[in-house]
């Protein structure tokens, strides 16, 4: 597989992804885990027999010794694009969003891991003392079991709509199968680590009226979410995010 002449369309610190005609292929530097791009694109294929729009996974491979997730390219532009464009109709893409979130979550995967492990192991990780890590714990293990398809990453930049205005997503590497709450208050961090705090709030208002949610539901998995976001060691968001752990808060 030759990139000299693929345009670039996203560069990350772990990766860049090229656009090639018709395909789309991600990158990953050299070094970085074989078991998580293997993850990433078994999480993929699994998805994809859900029956939701998303990019088909078509390979993956090595290009000059570097792991490589090759699916199909999908025109369009972004919803966190489109949003940046047309601030008249932010609300109606916002809508669009959350009506999409919820239709991921009507979807159960058996294969996937389950977010409630990936959540107890992030949680252990976490540069937490051990009185809060235990907390943490104790109030994971305590909410409900749910296994529901959970993105993982839901925000607005991994959401493609078409010229004609079809909903594609991508960036299945976070998926789990899990309780739907954790995963919209993993997208209102999100939405508040990018300064979007107006549109968080609007956003969390839509998803609990429309997935007939109590806010404060939503609002107990915010210190679980907030330490296993804590493990990526962004200093700039860790700030942030501790404010949101300390689980007495939320009592």
């Amino acid at each position: 597989m030759n990139l000299k002449n693929a345009q670039v369309i996203a560069e990350r610190p772990t990766k860049t992804v090229y656009r090639d005609g018709d395909r789309c292929i991600k990158l990953f530097v050299e070094g970085y885990s074989k078991a998580l791009i293997l993850n990433e694109a078994l999480n993929h294929a699994r998805i994809e027999e859900t029956g939701i729009k998303m990019p088909k996974l078509l390979e993956v491979t090595t290009v000059d010794g570097r792991w490589a997730i090759v699916t199909e390219y999908i025109e369009g532009k972004t919803l966190a694009k489109l949003m940046s464009e047309n601030p008249e109709k932010k609300d109606e893409y916002l809508e669009m969003f959350v009506d999409l979130q919820i239709s991921v979550q009507s979807k159960t995967c058996p294969m996937l891991n389950k977010l409630k492990d990936k959540m107890n192991s992030k949680i252990s990780q976490a540069r937490l003392d051990a009185t809060t890590r235990y907390e943490l714990h104790v109030r994971l293990d305590g909410m409900p079991k749910h296994n529901k398809v959970c993105h993982g990453d839901f925000n607005p930049s991994n959401v493609i709509v078409t010229p004609d205005g079809e909903l594609y997503i991508i960036d299945w590497a976070h998926a789990t199968q899990g309780n739907a709450s954790a995963d919209a208050a993993r997208t209102y961090l999100l939405f508040c680590l990018d300064g979007e705090f107006d549109t968080a709030k609007k956003y969390l208002d839509l998803f609990c009226k429309k997935s007939d949610t109590a806010r404060q539901y939503v609002q107990k998995w915010m210190p679980i979410v907030a330490a296993s976001q804590s493990v990526k060691e962004n200093e700039r968001e860790r700030d942030f995010l501790l404010n949101w752990v300390n689980v007495v808060d939320y009592e």
